[in-house]
């Protein structure tokens, strides 16, 4: 089965799966040390990572960048320009208020699906659209109600583990039972790679407890519940409102729903204070940051991350250590 790689939330993988293909989203390792300066230059280091993925990554046969993120546009080209494999620029729209804006997205779906049949893919009928919906919407399910018996690391790594696996495999150890203990924190910002999750370890030995991960590659990336009666009468309408309208990000605008999601989930899990983790030379996520502080009743600490976990844990550990003294 043909492979197709993305990172962005806004990337259906039902929409994928039921072209008959394989929906993977990668879970970065990092910034490799020999990407060109050619690659590098100008890009953050999540997108310096991507470039490199899909540079390198044999098992692959397409991969989907959306226009979320100005860099990402740059990485398109970037990719296209030096690299063999099919990319496909997806468009998704900044404002979301509007049925035109509403429609750009699903006609972008459709024009998805067109590259997708090129690369081997059938056009999905509506049933197998709902039936694979309805495994990917039971799966997430299944994840979100292991969060509470998981550490913030494994339920990060569930979440990861079905985007890049799908449904079919159980994406982390969602049976197992360990005490919570800790203050209570959310972790907000963009998208994580693997290495970034030692973060969680070093909350976690700190004294904390990552109760709520608002970071793109955690909770806030997941699609909502699928309205199931919705779904039956028009599958791709359904799919496109829940990832559209469901998903909520700073590049939205206006992104007033991530602030009303974020007040619902922060007091509903009892927060005490945010850790807002940022890459460097992100400038959506570093403009957030002053609007958050400014929102927020809980104490803020500004984490920023240049991709070397080498030379960032150190600082980060000892800035974290000051903030649950602080909290304490």
């Amino acid at each position: 089965m043909k492979t197709i790689i993305y990172t962005c939330p806004y990337v259906p993988a039902e929409w994928i799966a039921a072209h008959g293909l394989r929906a993977g989203r990668v879970l970065l390792d990092g910034v490799a040390p020999g990407l060109s300066a050619a690659r590098a230059e100008g890009v953050c280091p999540y997108v310096r990572s991507f470039i490199d993925e899909v540079m390198n990554n044999s098992g692959a046969d397409g991969a989907v960048v959306t226009t979320v993120c100005d860099q990402m546009r740059r990485a398109f080209d970037i990719i296209v320009r030096n690299c063999d494999l099919p990319a496909f620029l997806m468009n998704v729209p900044s404002t979301w208020q509007t049925l035109t804006a509403q429609k750009l997205y699903v006609d972008e779906l459709k024009r998805l699906s067109r590259f997708l049949i090129r690369l081997g893919g059938k056009s999905p009928s509506q049933d197998t659209m709902a039936e694979i919906m309805l495994e990917y919407d039971d799966a997430r399910a299944s994840v979100r109600s292991a969060r509470e018996r998981l550490s913030a690391r494994g339920f990060a790594e569930a979440i990861a583990g079905l985007g890049r696996d799908g449904p079919c495999k159980t994406p982390g150890p969602l049976n197992s039972a360990r005490p919570l203990a800790g203050i209570p924190l959310a972790i907000v910002g963009g998208p994580m790679m693997k290495p970034d999750f030692d973060l969680f370890d070093m909350i976690e030995q700190l004294g904390g407890r990552v109760v709520l991960d608002a970071t793109e590659t955690g909770e806030r990336g997941m699609c909502p519940k699928f309205d199931r009666r919705r779904l039956r009468e028009d599958p791709l309408l359904e799919l496109a409102h829940a990832y559209f309208a469901g998903i909520q990000d700073a590049s939205r605008r206006p992104n007033s729903e991530l602030y009303r999601w974020l007040k619902r989930e922060l007091a509903g899990r009892a927060v005490r204070g945010i850790i807002f983790r940022r890459y460097v030379w992100c400038d959506l996520w570093h403009a957030e940051l002053g609007r958050l502080k400014d929102w927020s009743d809980l104490p803020v600490l500004d984490i920023d991350s240049a991709g070397d976990n080498g030379r960032d844990l150190p600082r980060i550990s000892n800035r974290i250590r000051a903030f649950m003294e602080m909290l304490q």
